[in-house]
C-alpha cells in the first residue's frame, strides 16, 4: 500500500510543474518562431499575461465558509475549533490550491491535550486510495523531505503508520523503516480530499485546464507585437550616394549610426528617405478575440479583462456580466462543501469521541454573487420587518459572526433594561 500511494503521488509531478508555471506566469513562449526568438535574442525573455491566476483568485475570493450548523442550529462548538485552528484563513488556501492543482487536502487529527487539529495539505505531498465501490477514501499517505531523513505517514482507519528513510530523493518504498504505529480510534481515514471536479471519476481538474492553450495563444500575439514595434513601429531612414567605410575584417560600417538625430553628407548625390512605420492596430483584432474565447471558457466578466470595453459599468451591468462567474463559485461551493462537513465531523469525533459517520453537520457559505452592503441590508431589514427573520439570522446575513451577533443580543438586552428601569439587584434581593 505504501508503495502504491508513494507511485500514485510521484504520477503528476510534471504536471503539476506544468501548472505552478502557468499560475506563477513563468511559462515558456509557445508558437514563437526561431527568427523572432532569434531576433528578441535575451531583451524579452519572457510575455505572459498572468490569467489563469486571475481566474483562479476571482472564483477563491467568492469561497467563504461563514458556519456551521448542527440540528438546523449554529455549530458553535465546531465553529470555535474552526477559528482555533485558523481555518478562516486556511480555507481560502486549500481553496486555492484545489483550484490550481486539481485538488487539495486536509488532515484532522487530536493535540496531545486530545483537541482536533486540522492542516491544510498539498496535492503534491498528499495521495489518497479509494474505494472503487463508494468512492470513499480507505488509505491516504503524506511524504516530506527534512534535512537528512525522508518521512511518511501512511493513514488507514484503524491505525496510523510513519515511516522513515535516513535519505533525501529518490526514496521508494522498500527503503523505508517503520518509525512509529499509532493506533487510529476514529474508524475512518482522517485525510479528506477537496476535489475540484464535476465528474464521478476524476481525481480533480485545474481551473486553468481550458485556459492554457489560448493564454499561449494571447502570449504569442502580444510578443509579434513587440517584435514588430522593435523592428517595424518606429520609421526605418534610409540614405544612398553615401561612401561607406569598411573595418578591420572588411565589414561595412554604417556612417549614419541610428543614435544620430542629424544626417549630414558633403557628396551632392547622396539621397535621405524614411520607410513608413508599420501599423500595429491590426493585433488588437486577434486579441479581442482571443480575450473573448478566454472569457467564454472561464466565465471572467468583461471588466475583470477590460480590452473589449473602454466604459466602466455600473452595478447592474457589474452583476449581470458576473453571473456566470457566481454559477461557477456556488458550483464549487457544493463540490467542496461536502469536504468541509467531513471535517467538521471529524473534529466533532475527536472532540466528543462520537462515530464521525453519526455526526450530522452542514456548512454554510458567504454569498458568491456581488451585492453592494446597502442593498444586502436593504433586503435583510425587510424580511425582518416582514417576520420572516429573526434578528438573529437577520444578523447573520449581514456577514455578523456568532460572537458579534452574541454581543450585539447582550448589550441590546442591557439597553432595554435600561430604558424600562428594572432594578436586577432589587429582584435578585
Amino acid at each position: 500500500m505504501l508503495t502504491e500511494l508513494l507511485q500514485k503521488l510521484d504520477a503528476p509531478a510534471g504536471r503539476f510543474a506544468q501548472l505552478d508555471r502557468y499560475y506563477a506566469g513563468r511559462q515558456p513562449m509557445a508558437f514563437l518562431s526561431p527568427e523572432s526568438r532569434e531576433d528578441l535574442g535575451d531583451r524579452m525573455t519572457r510575455m505572459a499575461v498572468n490569467i489563469p491566476r486571475l481566474a483562479v483568485t476571482s472564483l477563491t475570493e467568492r469561497l467563504r465558509v461563514i458556519g456551521f450548523s448542527k440540528d438546523g442550529s449554529p455549530a458553535s462548538e465546531v465553529w470555535a475549533d474552526w477559528i482555533g485552528n485558523d481555518m478562516d484563513q486556511l480555507a481560502v488556501v486549500a481553496h486555492r490550491e484545489a483550484l490550481t492543482l486539481g485538488s487539495s487536502y486536509v488532515i484532522v487529527w487530536a493535540d496531545e491535550a486530545g483537541n482536533p487539529t486540522v492542516s491544510v495539505e498539498s496535492a503534491r505531498q498528499v495521495a489518497v486510495v479509494r474505494d472503487p465501490g463508494t468512492r470513499r477514501i480507505t488509505a491516504a499517505v503524506k511524504r516530506w523531505e527534512t534535512d537528512k531523513t525522508t518521512e511518511a505517514v501512511l493513514y488507514g482507519p484503524d491505525e496510523i503508520i510513519h515511516y522513515r528513510a535516513d535519505h533525501t530523493g529518490g526514496v521508494t518504498g522498500s527503503q523505508f523503516h517503520v518509525a512509529e504505529t499509532i493506533p487510529n480510534p476514529l474508524g475512518m481515514v482522517p485525510v479528506v480530499a477537496l476535489r475540484n471536479s464535476d465528474r464521478l471519476l476524476d481525481d480533480g481538474v485545474s481551473e486553468m485546464e481550458d485556459l492554457l492553450p489560448l493564454v499561449d495563444a494571447l502570449n504569442k500575439v502580444l510578443a509579434d507585437m513587440m517584435v514588430s514595434s522593435e523592428y517595424y513601429a518606429r520609421p526605418r531612414r534610409w540614405a544612398t550616394g553615401l561612401e561607406l567605410e569598411e573595418d578591420e575584417e572588411g565589414n561595412a560600417i554604417n556612417p549614419i549610426p541610428n543614435s544620430n538625430r542629424a544626417m549630414i553628407s558633403e557628396s551632392p548625390d547622396t539621397k535621405f528617405g524614411q520607410l513608413p512605420a508599420a501599423d500595429l492596430s491590426s493585433y488588437e483584432s486577434s486579441v479581442r478575440v482571443l480575450t473573448s474565447q478566454i472569457m467564454a471558457v472561464s466565465g471572467l466578466p468583461s471588466h475583470y479583462l477590460p480590452t473589449l470595453t473602454s466604459n466602466p459599468p455600473n452595478a447592474d451591468s457589474m452583476r449581470a456580466a458576473e453571473a456566470s462567474l457566481s454559477a461557477r463559485a456556488s458550483a464549487r461551493c457544493a463540490q467542496f462543501g461536502r469536504a468541509w462537513e467531513d471535517v467538521a465531523r471529524l473534529m466533532v469525533a475527536i472532540r466528543t469521541g462520537q462515530d464521525p459517520a453519526s455526526v450530522d453537520v452542514r456548512v454554510e457559505w458567504a454569498d458568491t454573487t456581488t451585492r453592494s452592503v446597502a442593498q444586502e441590508a436593504d433586503a435583510t431589514v425587510k424580511l425582518y420587518q416582514a417576520g420572516l427573520l429573526p434578528a438573529s439570522e437577520a444578523l447573520a446575513r449581514l456577514g455578523y459572526s456568532d460572537d458579534a451577533i452574541t454581543a450585539i443580543r447582550t448589550a441590546r438586552r442591557a439597553e432595554a433594561l435600561d430604558s424600562a428601569g428594572t432594578d436586577l439587584q432589587g429582584l435578585l434581593a
